[in-house]
């Protein structure tokens, strides 16, 4: 004779647990990476990235640029990153896909325009030419900092965020919504009727405006 056993045999998923901690290990690096990154190229494109002189009456007259007058490209797409990481969890499925995909292209922008404006002279140069009224007139002892490569580190930890958006977003959790697929609000569960041997409950259904007999 046969026996039947009423504990459950446990399926193939639920002995794998591990989708389970790659998405909460990869959500937590794809957050703390997308905003630490956008906020290292915000901070960066605020600093002096150029530096040089050029003549004024017959002086050296000392020019600087910060990043946000060489190219305000890293800032922009710093800030459309953070949108992106946000938005990130209030869609789901091919909506999930393009928005990391946003994300991770808003990192690599951020990289490719302060790698560029790293070796940019054109806005010291307006500043030359505003200097002297000249319209000619260059800056010379070029020379730059760190900062923009900075922005170029920020910039990367955006498309890492994106990357791992783009391969684990499927099992990060989403925003919860009020409504359900068809756009109807959620039913509300019906209020337990008052024990009219407790007079404390129906006192307490009187005062929510409910009727105590359930009617």
């Amino acid at each position: 004779m046969g026996y039947v056993t009423a504990v459950p045999v446990p399926s193939p998923r639920s002995e794998a647990p591990l989708p389970g901690r790659a998405g909460r290990l990869s959500l937590a690096v794809a957050l703390l990476a997308g905003a630490l990154g956008a906020a290292v190229a915000l901070l960066a494109t605020r600093q002096q990235w150029s530096e040089g002189t050029t003549t004024v009456a017959g002086g050296a007259f000392p020019l600087t640029a910060s990043g946000s007058d060489v190219t305000g490209v890293p800032a922009a797409l710093a800030i459309v990153g953070l949108a992106a990481l946000v938005a990130v969890f209030a869609v789901r499925r091919s909506g999930r896909l393009l928005v990391a995909a946003l994300l991770a292209l808003s990192g690599a922008g951020t990289i490719a325009a302060a790698v560029l404006g790293a070796s940019d002279s054109s806005a010291l140069d307006e500043k030359a030419a505003r200097a002297t009224g000249d319209t000619a007139a260059t800056v010379s002892t070029l020379s730059h900092t760190a900062w923009p490569y900075a922005a170029a580190v920020g910039g990367a930890l955006i498309l890492l965020a994106g990357l791992l958006a783009l391969r684990y977003g499927r099992l990060w959790p989403a925003m919860s919504g009020r409504y359900e697929r068809g756009g109807a609000p959620r039913p509300r569960p019906r209020a337990r009727a008052a024990d009219p041997d407790r007079p404390e409950e129906i006192w307490k259904a009187l005062d929510r405006g409910e009727d105590p007999t359930g009617a």
